[in-house]
């Protein structure tokens, strides 16, 4: 069986937060390990707890096998506001699942931030059909790390 059989995409809920959050953790240590986090690790359980799954359309990835949650997307409006993946989960199509999830929930376009540094996200994106229109210094983002906006219209 392919790993995206293995895997089942649905919204998330009050109860799934503390999942979510690790997965979003675990990813961003192990993608972006030269880019400094502003929050500590409670603050972002609290902030997706309190904040992105309360009022944001959080979906996540779940492996059927019992394996838990292995990713998340946040989409906040047109704003494609987060995708990772747990580490050990990279590269099953589990990413293409979501973008293709993201388009179809928001068909009229989306927008993303990456960071500079994360060049595989951008090779991922640009393959998706999305589009570089903006590079900064960083200075608008928490984490004061260069970043680039990606623009997808169909």
């Amino acid at each position: 069986m392919s790993d995206e059989a293995t895997v089942v995409l649905r919204r998330a809920a009050a109860s799934d937060a503390p999942d979510v959050a690790d997965v979003w953790l675990r990813s961003f240590a192990a993608a972006l390990p030269t880019v400094v986090r502003p929050r500590s690790d409670d603050e972002v359980r609290a902030y997706f707890r309190d904040v992105v799954v309360p009022l944001r359309e959080t979906w996540l990835a779940e492996a059927a096998d019992g394996g838990g949650t292995v990713g998340v997307m946040v989409l906040d409006g047109h704003l494609l506001a987060q995708l990772y993946l747990a580490p050990d989960w990279r590269g099953r199509g589990i990413g293409d699942r979501f973008v293709a999830l993201a388009k179809e929930r928001v068909p009229q376009g989306l927008t993303l931030w990456t960071f500079q540094v994360n060049k595989p996200a951008h090779r991922f994106y640009e393959r998706h059909g999305f589009v570089a229109v903006e590079f900064t210094d960083g200075a608008d983002n928490e984490e004061r790390e260069p970043d680039v906006r990606y623009v997808w219209k169909p």
